[in-house]
């Protein structure tokens, strides 16, 4: 791996997260106090008071945004703040989730992120979900920091997509626009880079799409392929310093190219991302998948309902999961509309072409736009 240029280059996350205190501190820094209410005997009360060398200004964030969000998660709960104490009024069950959500937003507070109406919207679901995985572990997993920004996983499926990629050879994420699949992805090859795991990366896209030939488009190769590419360069320049990339490019540890140049060669010591994986044939998916060699690991991303193969041709992405779903080492995750990181109404679209392809016997294709950018919801400004 001595080929690659310094690491140094590279954007580091050390020191991106200040030390996260243990559960037990901030569990002895809340105090429940349930009792009968005198006037409805399902009511109950809860008060919690934050240690002082807490900001309960910063915890509730600017103009009391996060209160506003909790306030809105429990309806039928009455809060109210008084220097450093919380108390709320309503059923037991409701106000044995407030405490944990409370508790929850003290470590991620801690933890150095920011506090905002996401993270309570988020934390509120897990805890209503009651999932295995506490809110606070998700919101708070760093994968890489460049410039100023901080880029993790932002929803439960999310972190376990992440995770799977840290343990498994060969993963599948495939879900909709909107829910990070290939953003992440590319986060976790330059951390995997960084971290001298592997000598390079590489990012492909098939070029031949919507019966679109690259011998009959205007320009040189490189402006044939460009537009199909871009997205990942655009994605790349949010995780790598943008003047470091040509060098990069040039000495072959970031390579950008399309599909048709896996062709022939056995890649080893690499992160190899395939995208759009659902324009794809079961021919190409075999081809791609064969390339893999030693040291190397491989994330594969796509959405199967927005396939542009000419009418008729199967998507290698729509059958691969009854291929190798049994294999060791190969996983598959699938990313649903609640992990859908953009505008609310994304996630309400993608619920509702769902719903009506779900009615029609043959899935619609899409006319392709070679701009459509690479998702990138798991972003953050600290």
């Amino acid at each position: 791996m001595s080929d690659q240029p310094p690491i140094d280059d590279y954007p580091s996350d050390a020191g991106a997260d200040t030390a996260q205190p243990s559960s037990a501190r901030l569990d002895t820094a809340l105090e429940a106090i349930p009792s009968g209410h005198e006037h409805n005997p399902d009511s109950h009360k809860l008060a919690i008071v934050v240690p002082e060398n807490l900001s309960m200004a910063a915890l509730l964030g600017a103009h009391d945004t996060v209160l506003r969000a909790i306030e809105r998660a429990f309806p039928h709960v009455d809060i109210y703040v008084r220097g450093n104490e919380l108390t709320a009024e309503g059923s037991s069950d409701e106000l044995a989730i407030l405490e944990k959500l409370i508790n929850e937003l003290l470590h991620i507070f801690h933890a150095g992120r920011h506090l905002d109406k996401d993270a309570v919207e988020r934390s509120v679901r897990m805890l209503r979900e009651n999932t295995k995985e506490r809110p606070a572990d998700v919101l708070t997993t760093n994968i890489i920091s460049s410039r100023g920004t901080t880029i993790r996983p932002k929803t439960l499926g999310q972190k376990r997509y992440v995770d799977a990629i840290d343990t498994h050879t060969v993963n599948f994420g495939i879900g909709p626009a909107g829910t990070g699949k290939t953003y992440l992805a590319m986060a976790k090859a330059v951390q995997a880079l960084q971290a001298k795991q592997v000598n390079r990366i590489i990012l492909t896209r098939p070029a031949v799409e919507a019966g679109e030939k690259l011998g009959f488009l205007p320009g040189t190769l490189t402006d044939k392929i460009d537009p199909y590419l871009r997205p990942l360069y655009d994605a790349l320049h949010d995780m790598v310093d943008p003047d470091s990339i040509p060098r990069l490019m040039a000495t072959g540890t970031i390579e950008v190219a399309p599909l048709a140049f896996m062709r022939g060669r056995t890649i080893n010591d690499a992160f190899i991302i395939l995208d759009e994986a659902q324009n794809t044939t079961p021919e190409q998916m075999k081809m791609f998948l064969t390339r893999l060699g030693f040291g190397s690991k491989i994330v594969v991303t796509g959405d199967i309902t927005q396939v542009d193969l000419p009418g008729g041709t199967q998507s290698g992405l729509r059958v691969v999961h009854n291929i190798l779903a049994n294999i060791e080492d190969i996983h598959f995750s699938y990313l649903t509309a609640e992990d859908v990181v953009r505008h609310r109404l994304v996630g309400e679209i993608v619920e509702a072409y769902g719903r009506w392809d779900a009615t029609h016997q043959q899935p619609q294709t899409r006319r392709h736009n070679p701009h459509t950018t690479t998702e990138h919801p798991a972003q953050e400004h600290q």
